[in-house]
């Protein structure tokens, strides 16, 4: 079961990281990210900011998988508890964004993610 989750947490992760790609291209989601200071497109430095963190929702999500045990990934579980607390401190930062429509879609989102870190991260 728990590698049933962390394939979910992990294929999340990937969406975000399309999302991110969205983002870079011109995808006027603004007000759900960055704290909804953009609506629209964001400027060339929020598209900078969403291209930085696709590796880091990648490699968060490759990080759980391994921490489950998902065959040929094999990284200290160290990187497993890192990737909770990014997802952790992400989860609080999305519940008191500004941005109403950010708050609603990504706070809940990441409450599950989280949940889902951590169930793995205790198994």
């Amino acid at each position: 079961m728990t590698v049933q989750i962390a394939h979910l947490y992990a294929t999340a992760m990937l969406a975000i990281a399309f999302f991110q790609v969205a983002l870079i291209f011109g995808a006027p989601l603004g007000r759900f990210t960055q704290g909804g200071q953009h609506e629209g497109a964001l400027p060339l430095s929020g598209r900078i900011i969403a291209a930085v963190s696709i590796p880091v929702v990648l490699l968060q999500g490759l990080a759980i998988l391994s921490a489950a045990g998902f065959p040929g990934l094999g990284w200290p579980v160290w990187t497993g508890w890192v990737a909770l607390a990014v997802t952790g401190v992400s989860t609080v930062l999305n519940w008191i964004t500004p941005s109403k429509p950010e708050r609603m879609v990504w706070g809940p989102i990441m409450l599950v993610l989280s949940a889902m870190g951590l169930v793995v991260m205790t198994a």
